[in-house]
């Protein structure tokens, strides 16, 4: 079976670190469009394919993937030409709606949060995909599997909570260390006191799991400690 090919549209995080994976896993990426042609260069430039302007003719490809924000979804796929594609999109917490007008679609979603710096080696990575027909699901799941060792098909409803989840577990921690740095940065204290304390944290819950990694004052019942948090608070 001849090697699958990529349309990449988006030049953000997630089509940065999709399209090194994709371009690690043998998948040809024909191309990388994007509204800013600087990014858009850089971006194909590292992937060893061509930048591609909005409103440019498209080359052929065996699946166009939308790596953009989950409210441009609905705008770019009507902006593409009805084809053969499998039209997918990256979102987690979005149906497959969006990209509904094109006869194959179907959704593909890295679970991990996707930051600046250097690409992501994806393997271990869980990848949500989702499709509207087999023939869809066939091409999304084999480009899917050669990212990663983890492929799961999950439905909107599924995935969803999985989304939810996903920023329970990452973005809402990230707030709360914040919000603990600015209290130790209002009393002139180094905001890397916590360090040491956030990377034991993250390893507990992962190799004793949540129940077991609780300390502090709310597992030992403390109750007059916690009070005066809260106190400290107000």
């Amino acid at each position: 079976m001849p090697a699958p090919t990529i349309l990449l549209i988006g030049t953000g995080r997630a089509a940065f670190h999709l399209g090194h994976a994709l371009r690690r896993a043998s998948v040809h990426v024909v191309g990388v469009v994007g509204r800013d042609a600087a990014r858009t260069a850089s971006l194909a430039s590292r992937l060893g394919t061509v930048p591609i302007a909005p409103g440019a003719d498209l080359p052929k490809a065996d699946l166009v993937l939308l790596a953009v924000r989950d409210d441009a979804i609905g705008e770019v796929s009507e902006r593409l030409p009805l084809s053969s594609a499998v039209v997918v999109h990256t979102s987690g917490a979005q149906p497959l709606d969006g990209v509904a007008r094109h006869p194959q679609h179907g959704v593909l979603w890295p679970v991990q949060t996707l930051s600046e710096g250097d690409p992501m080696d994806l393997g271990q990575v869980p990848l949500v995909i989702d499709a509207n027909n087999e023939q869809a699901r066939t091409v999304i799941q084999g480009i899917a599997q050669r990212i990663s060792a983890r492929v799961l098909e999950l439905a909107h409803e599924q995935r969803q909570r999985v989304h939810l989840a996903a920023v329970l577990a990452s973005n809402f921690p990230v707030f709360l260390v914040r919000e603990a740095q600015r209290l130790l940065d209002e009393q002139g204290l180094p905001t890397d006191l916590l360090a040491p304390l956030w990377s034991a944290t993250a390893a507990n819950v992962l190799s004793k799991g949540p129940d077991e990694a609780l300390t502090g004052p709310a597992r030992r019942g403390d109750d007059k400690t916690v009070q005066r948090h809260l106190d400290l608070l107000r």
